[in-house]
């Protein structure tokens, strides 16, 4: 069951937004194309140096929803949690400022939340757009039920934070977002939840949200989003040691073949997705047969990249020769 307080929005959207002046206008068109309408929108300045905090003021002018939290820049972390903490909803979703919901997501999930009482976490389908936000077609594929500690150990089921819509009972019990990170927190957030409560985190089986990619700073972003596992890891094994210590080695493997999809998906350096599959087969090489056709497809499709690479490279060269 569903209850709120009078006057108080049912949902609170909570958009962590650094220099989102370009995208955050169709972001919070998308909120407002909500079937849902009883919402309340808060837009955390995350320091921005563009026109961030001015977009939201205008379109103030025309919304009563929509709110405005300006701070010094300190991550999206730190963002996230002031406006959860500022934010006044029995339920929060999460939106980051380049992603895009489609109409009736907030509904679907609190039809959801109020079919299943033990539903603290809700999340659905994403598709993935391009940086220009225009859908790719490509879908995520994860399951939605059943999921177990060790599926967030290693890959996100849930895709983006964006796709989160959350009991403000479980934020309250568990706490929010690790400040000190900035990648992967969002996998270190549900793990504590699968872990330390008794919440359930379920899918609704259609596409609900749109998640853009970004092509800037390939190479060091998917650096940082290894890092950041590893910083999760971390964390895991202070409340769950038995789950790390059991699963580590696939779960390294799972996030090393993560990270050589994406790095085929974002096209970077053809090197960069070899070493991280080299590195996930020998982590676990049983992936091969435990996981066959996504892991067998991937380092093939390193293989065949980088393999097209040396041969472009090799024919640069002898072209340029005298």
């Amino acid at each position: 069951m569903l209850s709120q307080a009078q006057g108080e929005p049912m949902v609170s959207v909570v958009i962590p937004a650094f220099d989102a002046e370009s995208s955050l206008p169709a972001t919070i068109a998308s909120v407002q194309a909500q079937t849902w309408s009883d919402w309340q929108l808060l837009v955390v300045d995350d320091g921005s140096s563009d026109g961030t905090a001015d977009c939201v003021r205008r379109l103030q002018a025309g919304d009563g929803r929509l709110g405005l939290i300006c701070a010094p820049n300190r991550g999206v972390s730190a963002a996230r949690n002031l406006g959860v903490a500022r934010s006044r909803g029995p339920i929060v979703a999460f939106l980051d400022a380049d992603d895009l919901w489609h109409p009736t997501k907030l509904e679907r999930h609190l039809e959801q939340f109020r079919a299943e009482p033990r539903l603290g976490v809700s999340f659905a389908r994403v598709e993935v757009l391009s940086p220009e936000g225009v859908p790719t077609g490509q879908v995520s594929s994860s399951k939605l039920r059943d999921l177990r500690a060790e599926d967030f150990l290693s890959e996100n089921p849930t895709t983006t934070t964006s796709n989160w819509v959350v009991r403000r009972l479980v934020l309250e019990e568990v706490g929010g977002f690790l400040e000190s990170m900035s990648y992967s927190e969002d996998l270190e957030w549900l793990l504590r939840v699968r872990c330390c409560t008794a919440w359930e985190i379920a899918g609704v089986p259609e596409v609900l949200t749109g998640y853009r990619t970004s092509v800037g700073g390939l190479s060091a972003q998917l650096a940082r989003m290894e890092s950041g596992w590893e910083q999760m890891v971390e964390q895991a094994r202070r409340y769950a040691p038995d789950l790390v210590e059991k699963h580590l080695n696939q779960a390294r493997a799972l996030q090393l073949r993560y990270l050589a999809r994406r790095s085929l998906r974002l096209r970077s350096a053809a090197a960069q997705g070899s070493d991280y599959m080299a590195r996930a087969l020998r982590s676990d090489p049983a992936l091969l047969w435990k996981q066959p056709r996504r892991t067998w497809l991937t380092w093939g499709a390193v293989l065949l990249r980088a393999w097209i690479s040396r041969a472009l490279a090799a024919l640069g060269v002898r072209r340029g020769q005298p």
